[in-house]
């Protein structure tokens, strides 16, 4: 997915921009950047993060780069920010988000007058770059923020840096997030609403949809207004959101307690002991075992020194590996023991199947699977949050085409209705296919519930399919 982090103030912001970009590191595995506007102009670092935590990359660079305004990142995808000098002047622009419409936009682009794009690995054009370009048709920053939040099919968040201050713009639907912290001479814009405490901040104020703001080290102004229609990321509480981030009033560790609890209540297994899969399904577990009486346990633990994450690699295969190689089992707790286990979803299936496999081979009686969301049936359209490169990778579409042939849409809504035949079959062939001892998923109303605010302000899109 990737996380977006800037400051203005009025001393050099470098330091709180390199922890604040820092504490992103769990939402992006490709690269990280930063780039500052002082005293010598613009200056910039971008480094490959895929190999070492983004810490140790960009630690010589805080002592080089200097200047009272900088924005930075952490990417899955492209190199940036980028600097840009345009008919609107010198800036320095970072995103995150995803670019359905590319091609159509490139089009336009080069119709528009535009010469070239910068060409990545693999044929792609930078999605920042393309922002650039359309922030670069209107005849200031603040119109073409607009322009380009009206013309992206999809969602994108971002940052513009300018000598004077910094533009700060939720996407058009609030898919992600974006909150202001304040201190004494100094404000900061961040994708994280934890980032930047610990760095003496504030809370000061959550941007709405679409809104556009600017920020300088004495204040901000509201360019343009937040719109009233929302469809954040549910799945940013199931996982990719820290445990001590807070979106739209919920923080992440709490609905992840409620979540877990409204698992057991739907339950009927009696299991010795409930574990999460470590990290985002430990704080679902808790809730399990506190909603249900059965005792929470690490029946593995999480070899962190090395491998803080399981997704670096790209390769699918090297990351598998990898889940495998961090937990260390406790034989004491899995051996002659019925184990039921949260994890956030399941993708592929491929990781927990091999961790069941593991638990059976260390000599677990059962194995029961609760996945903290509903089955994954759609690709996500909006966010990078899954590899995969067909809605073919998920399990559930593999089962369904097993079991049906052909896939309308007609058939999918019934597999995802929890009181279908199709619905309980299919969970029947995935829990025979990952050799699960039962397998019971959290049903939509019950998440939505969990996470607690309006329904119609929550994407869902990846488990019903409804935009």
């Amino acid at each position: 997915m990737g996380g977006i982090f800037g400051v203005v103030s009025k001393s050099n912001c470098a330091l709180d921009l390199f922890f604040g970009i820092d504490y992103h590191s769990h939402l992006g595995t490709r690269r990280g950047g930063m780039a500052v506007y002082g005293p010598n102009g613009f200056d910039r670092a971008i480094h490959n993060i895929e190999n070492s935590p983004f810490r140790t990359k960009f630690e010589r660079d805080v002592d080089n780069l200097e200047g009272n305004i900088g924005i930075g990142c952490i990417s899955d995808n492209e190199p940036q920010p980028l600097l840009v000098q345009s008919h609107l002047g010198s800036f320095a622009i970072t995103t995150v988000g995803k670019i359905n419409n590319v091609d159509a936009l490139v089009k336009q682009a080069y119709d528009n007058g535009c010469i070239h794009f910068l060409e990545m690995s693999g044929g792609n054009v930078n999605a920042t770059e393309l922002v650039a370009v359309l922030i670069n048709q209107r005849d200031s920053i603040e119109e073409g923020i607009k322009y380009a939040q009206e013309m992206i099919d999809g969602s994108m968040t971002l940052l513009v840096m300018t000598p004077k201050g910094l533009y700060a713009a939720r996407d058009r639907l609030g898919r992600t997030p974006l909150v202001i912290g304040k201190k004494e001479n100094a404000y900061c814009v961040s994708f994280e609403s934890f980032a930047y405490i610990n760095l003496g901040y504030e809370d000061c104020k959550e941007l709405g949809p679409s809104e556009i703001v600017f920020l300088t080290a004495d204040g901000y102004e509201v360019v343009s207004k937040a719109k009233e229609e929302m469809k954040i990321c549910t799945f940013l509480w199931i996982y990719y959101g820290y445990p001590t981030s807070t979106y739209e009033g919920v923080n992440v560790e709490q609905m992840r307690y409620r979540c877990g609890k409204m698992l057991a209540q739907r339950d009927d297994v009696t299991p010795d002991i409930v574990a999460g899969i470590p990290d985002s399904g430990t704080a679902h577990a808790i809730g399990y075992a506190n909603g249900s009486g059965i005792p929470f346990a690490r029946p593995f633990i999480k070899y962190t020194p090395t491998w803080p994450r399981s997704f670096i690699p790209q390769q699918q295969s090297q990351r598998d590996l990898i889940a495998r190689m961090k937990l260390i089992p406790v034989d004491t707790l899995i051996r002659n023991n019925k184990l039921l286990l949260i994890d956030d979803s399941i993708v592929r299936g491929t990781q927990l199947r091999e961790t069941t496999e593991f638990l059976y081979h260390c000599g677990a009686k059962e194995v029961h699977i609760r996945p903290a969301c509903p089955p994954l049936l759609y690709g996500c359209k909006y966010l990078n949050f899954s590899r995969s490169n067909s809605e073919m990778d998920l399990i559930t579409r593999r089962i369904i085409e097993a079991r049906e042939g052909k896939i309308t849409p007609e058939l999918l809504a019934d597999y995802a209705d929890p009181n279908s035949i199709n619905y309980k079959e299919m969970l029947d062939d995935i829990r025979k296919k990952l050799k699960f001892t039962s397998l019971r998923y959290h049903r939509l109303d019950d998440m939505i519930e969990s996470v607690g605010i309006s329904p119609c302000k929550l994407c869902t899109y990846c488990w019903n399919g409804k935009e």
